[in-house]
């Protein structure tokens, strides 16, 4: 994805600069970030308990989550048992994998950026003094 588009309308390199199309939605919530985390940080997969107690999430909450990643390909769920008791582990399809890994590389994006912005910022203090709040 460019960082700097620009049109032949005569709009600057910077216009869209800091509107970071790559942030998907599904992706971006809290809860989320934190399940697809685990997941990417574990990649053969996490039981349902696992995940609950590495996300702080009741059960309700992160079976939620877990559908909205699930119905949108990111995570796909196996069912399995030890001894009678059933058990679900989920873990990143490889497009989910691909997909969070992109996700990961906007948000470095906006780290840079603002870490930029942050040390031009004294300078442009510095430029500004003729300048007050309004």
């Amino acid at each position: 994805m460019p960082r700097h588009r620009s049109s032949k309308k005569g709009t600057t390199a910077n216009a869209g600069r800091f509107s970071y199309e790559g942030l998907d939605r599904v992706m971006h919530e809290k809860a989320r970030l934190g399940i697809l985390a685990s997941l990417a940080a574990n990649a053969g997969g996490l039981l349902f308990n696992d995940l609950k107690q590495m996300c702080s999430l009741t059960d309700g909450n992160l079976s939620r989550h877990l559908a909205v990643l699930s119905d949108a390909g990111l995570v796909e769920i196996w069912k399995g048992t030890k001894g009678s008791r059933p058990q679900t582990m989920y873990r990143l399809t490889a497009g989910g994998r691909c997909r969070f890994a992109e996700y990961i590389g906007v948000l470095e994006e906006v780290v840079a950026d603002a870490q930029i912005d942050v040390q031009s910022d004294a300078r442009q203090h510095r430029m500004s003094k003729r300048w007050s709040p309004g």
